[in-house]
């Protein structure tokens, strides 16, 4: 058995460390047939979660080739500007507008717009206080895209992966094959 070093600093119990090494090994078969899958980024609005100051473990989104269609899956997006910032500190209103821009961006970087959408998650920091805000500004941007049917959608309460940051959304769209990314 192969041991790994542990790329986090290493303090593991010993429990963690038999997972580890039980870790180790050649996992990938260049063999097998694999869906073709890529990243989906818009760094003109948004950075990637890996070059934070303390990156993180995650794609913006990816775009998956299905037959017959394109999956595209948005990773938890919130109002996080082209620096890695939060925008909007405390302006839940502003927040969720950002949010929706960055999806947007993400989205139309692979041809896609929220009329392709067909599920969203919302993750709102606190329900109760934000819900009717957040209700109220997601049916008039629904609204304003003349969205019918609406995509499936559920709200919950939720701890963000930052403090400051008040909402979250991840999406789900459904591209036809063939539909070219710009």
């Amino acid at each position: 058995m192969t041991r790994i070093a542990a790329p986090f600093g290493g303090d593991l119990s010993d429990a963690a460390r038999v997972e580890l090494d039980a870790l180790a090994g050649p996992r990938w078969d260049p063999g097998v047939s694999r869906v073709p899958r890529r990243a989906i980024s818009a760094p003109g609005v948004l950075n990637e979660a890996y070059r934070y100051a303390k990156p993180v473990a995650f794609s913006r989104g990816l775009r998956v080739e299905l037959p017959g269609a394109a999956l595209l899956l948005l990773s938890g997006t919130a109002s996080v500007d082209e620096r890695g910032e939060t925008a909007h500190v405390g302006d839940f209103s502003a927040q969720l507008l950002r949010t929706f821009r960055n999806l947007s961006e993400l989205l139309a970087a692979e041809g896609a717009d929220w009329h392709d959408v067909v599920r969203t998650t919302c993750y709102l920091r606190d329900i109760e206080r934000d819900y009717d805000r957040f209700n109220e500004i997601r049916t008039w941007w629904y609204g304003a895209l003349g969205l019918d049917p609406l995509p499936a959608s559920t709200a919950i309460q939720a701890r963000i992966c930052r403090t400051d940051l008040l909402v979250e959304i991840e999406a789900i769209a459904v591209l036809p094959a063939g539909r070219d990314v710009p």
